[in-house]
Order: C-alpha cells, then sequence, then structure tokens
C-alpha cells in the first residue's frame, strides 16, 4: 500500500514539474515569485494609483496578488496565469483565505480584454514587456499607475524607479499611462 501511494505522489510531484516546465517554455519565463522586499516596495509605490480595479499580469504564485489584496481589502483584484500548477495554487491560496475580492484567472492576459483598471502590476521579462507596451497602445484610458518588478517598459519613462536594496540592486519601475485623445 505504502509503495502505491509513493508512486501515486512521485507521479504527482513529476507531473507537476512537467507542467511548469512545458508552460516556462511557452511562455518564455518560469513563474517567479516576487521577493519580500519588491512586494513591499510595489505595495508602497501602489498608493499613488487612482481607483479601480488592480490587475497584476503573470500573477504567478500569487506573491504580489495577495499582498495587494491585505492592503486593498476593498477593490476588485484580478491576476493573469497561464500555468496550471501556480495557478491552482493561487486559487487554493484564495479560497483558504476567504479573499472574495480576488479573481484568478488562467489566460493570455495578452489575448483578453482587460478590466478598467485604476493599477496594473507585473514582472514579466524583456519579450513580455515588449508585448505589454503594444497591448496598451491599444487600452482606451484616462490614467492607470502601472509597476514593473525589474524590467523597464519599452518606449516609456518611468516617472519614479526605486532601487531594492538587495543583490542586484532590482528596479521598480513606475509608470503613468494615459492614452486619450
Amino acid at each position: 500500500m505504502i509503495d502505491l501511494i509513493q508512486i501515486l505522489l512521485l507521479t504527482a510531484v513529476c507531473l507537476a514539474g512537467l507542467s511548469i516546465a512545458w508552460f516556462s517554455v511557452i511562455i518564455g519565463i518560469t513563474p517567479m515569485p516576487s521577493s519580500p522586499q519588491a512586494c513591499a516596495a510595489i505595495v508602497q509605490a501602489s498608493r499613488q494609483a487612482p481607483e479601480g480595479t488592480i490587475v497584476d499580469l503573470g500573477s504567478g504564485w500569487g506573491t504580489l496578488l495577495f499582498a495587494l489584496a491585505r492592503q486593498y481589502p476593498e477593490r476588485r483584484i484580478v491576476g493573469y496565469e497561464l500555468s496550471w500548477i501556480p495557478c491552482l495554487y493561487a486559487r487554493f491560496y484564495k479560497t483558504i483565505f476567504g479573499l472574495q475580492h480576488v479573481q484568478i484567472i488562467r489566460e493570455n492576459f495578452l489575448k483578453v480584454d482587460l478590466p478598467e483598471p485604476g493599477l496594473i502590476t507585473c514582472y514579466l521579462f524583456p519579450k513580455g514587456m515588449v508585448d505589454l507596451q503594444a497591448k496598451l497602445a491599444g487600452l482606451p484610458c484616462d490614467d492607470i499607475l502601472l509597476i514593473s518588478n525589474t524590467f523597464a517598459l519599452p518606449n516609456n519613462e518611468a516617472v519614479q524607479t526605486e532601487y531594492l536594496d538587495d543583490l542586484y540592486h532590482s528596479p521598480i519601475y513606475s509608470y503613468r499611462l494615459n492614452n486619450q485623445p
């Protein structure tokens, strides 16, 4: 009996690892959680955001998503993640902690209409930021604060850049988006 349980557990772990590896190849990056220091800096910077939905693009395991959920229990918070295992983990966490104002969507944020955000956060990668730039160009907005962990938004100048006191002096970029004519 124990051998069967061990085999099932090993199989589940291997399938989870393969799933993460598969989506890492498809997306181009592994789901990397934001550090506690980055989460704190982003939550601090988010205080400058206008009202509206908070959207976390590539929310992964939900590290930043849930830090924002604790800070803003009265606001709708939406996370987009493609990888199955981090998405399932985040949904489980959301359920366990009863975070009714949080929604986790397993879809490519580049291919959907985003809710009208007041704040967008992301921890993507250089190609992902280029793709996001193109997506944002078609997004009608009066005023959105975009905060990016580590990677800059091309063709935009950050209104604020904070460098973390970590090994890499990781930057946290804040941008004001206004695509109104």
